[in-house]
């Protein structure tokens, strides 16, 4: 071998020992794992995540879940309209003879003394501090319509914010401290405390992974109940009076901390006749009726939560529309009653509007099922899929019906009828 040859290698020998050198400093070389493990797991925030994950710190930030709580003392660009309280109280007066307090008496704050906001694209809220508790204030902006609404006017200072929405709008809440680590649903919502995740340097590759929680890495039922444990309707188990799941971790069984409400305890205000939900957050309650929560079709299968590059649509699916669908329902043809609707929508069938989401708006139910104007035929209070479709809104129940039976059964006629193709 030639003399530059040997040399060559010799460069490349020192070179590889060099990155190996700079890539672990002093601080990785030695470690007190044990020490390390000891010490109570604590939040330390999205901004320490970054460091390493930057790429998915930005998809996050595209997401709503990253502005579910913002803090106006920090950024005043959070609010996304101005305090009128004549032009609040003239949208108020449009829906008088639903309050419960009289217009005049109903609390309107001053921008100065609003120190959160929870929602930012279809409606905004104001979290007032009194008495170092924060509470909702009893006017909320609808921005979609661009006005004015008021709920719980006669109670809002009665209920404290950390108990109804703090577990599912903030990270780390601390009922107990009447406090939590960061404004909104960062990356330990989902993932768990990280401290000592942060701590262990990244020589210690499968002590590090074990300290933090990958949901993608859990079975189907335990990676949809972290989306559940907000995305439902329900109580805490461990905490008279709280409605998020206090003490739940991402892994963990939800159950043991989070008792959903059913048909049975909550009534007409949550669900419609049919089982379905009629109120809004009831995702995961609707999910587990389906035959996607049976074959564990989870969340995730659908939805991403930090997507590298521009999204498809404001739902975080991985398809946009019915695509996401066709996506696992590729054998989906036009027999029977999907001919009816050649444009394949499958969402606007099977997944109805009819979801309640304040002022804000109806959601699509998660049942996966059409609900058929015969269900509303038997019970008026049950929607259906077809009235829910701007064209048939003010169609007869009946003709509908019979108009969608007759074209099932003129397509399976005709089915039967064609002769089998070998």
């Amino acid at each position: 071998m030639k003399t530059h040859s040997w040399i060559l290698i010799a460069v490349l020998i020192l070179l590889s020992l060099f990155v190996v050198n700079c890539g672990t400093d002093s601080s990785q070389k030695s470690f007190d794992l044990e020490k390390i493990l000891s010490k109570s797991k604590m939040y330390v925030g999205s901004s320490e995540c970054k460091f390493c994950h930057l790429e998915h710190n930005h998809s996050w930030e595209t997401t709503l879940h990253s502005r579910t709580l913002q803090d106006v003392t920090e950024n005043r660009d959070a609010l996304i309209v101005e305090f009128e309280p004549e032009v609040i109280r003239a949208d108020l007066k449009q829906s008088e003879e639903k309050l419960k307090v009289s217009i005049d008496k109903i609390y309107i704050p001053k921008i100065e003394d609003v120190k959160y906001t929870m929602g930012m694209q279809w409606e905004q809220a104001f979290l007032i501090e009194k008495n170092k508790i924060l509470y909702v204030a009893p006017i909320l902006y609808n921005a979609r319509d661009n006005k004015w609404y008021s709920r719980n006017e006669d109670k809002w200072d009665k209920e404290p914010w950390i108990e109804k929405c703090g577990g599912c709008h903030a990270t780390g809440v601390d009922l107990k401290e009447n406090k939590f680590s960061e404004p909104r649903v960062g990356c330990e919502a989902c993932h768990g405390p990280g401290s000592h995740h942060i701590a262990l340097p990244e020589t210690a590759v499968f002590q590090k992974h074990r300290t933090i929680v990958n949901p993608s890495h859990l079975p189907a039922a335990f990676r949809t109940q972290i989306c559940g444990s907000c995305h439902s309707r329900g109580r805490s188990t461990k905490v008279k009076g709280v409605e998020w799941p206090v003490q739940y971790l991402p892994g963990r069984s939800l159950d043991i901390y989070y008792e959903p409400v059913s048909p049975g305890s909550g009534g007409n205000e949550f669900f419609y006749p049919n089982d379905f939900a009629k109120g809004r957050y009831m995702q995961f309650n609707d999910w587990k009726k389906s035959a996607h929560a049976r074959e564990g079709v989870s969340c995730t299968s659908c939805h991403y939560v930090h997507r590298l590059g521009v999204p498809p649509n404001q739902y975080q699916t991985r398809g946009a529309g019915s695509q996401q669908c066709l996506l696992c329902h590729k054998m989906i043809n036009n027999n029977m009653s999907h001919s009816i609707h050649s444009f394949a929508n499958c969402i606007g069938c099977h997944m109805p509007k009819i979801s309640q989401n304040g002022g804000a708006g109806i959601t699509h139910s998660h049942v996966f099922k059409t609900i058929l104007p015969k269900d509303t035929l038997k019970n008026p209070e049950i929607p259906n899929a077809c009235q829910n479709c701007h064209k048939h809104k003010e169609t007869d129940l009946m003709t509908l019906q019979k108009l969608f039976d007759s074209l099932s059964q003129k397509t399976l006629l005709r089915v039967h009828q064609t002769p089998p193709r070998w």
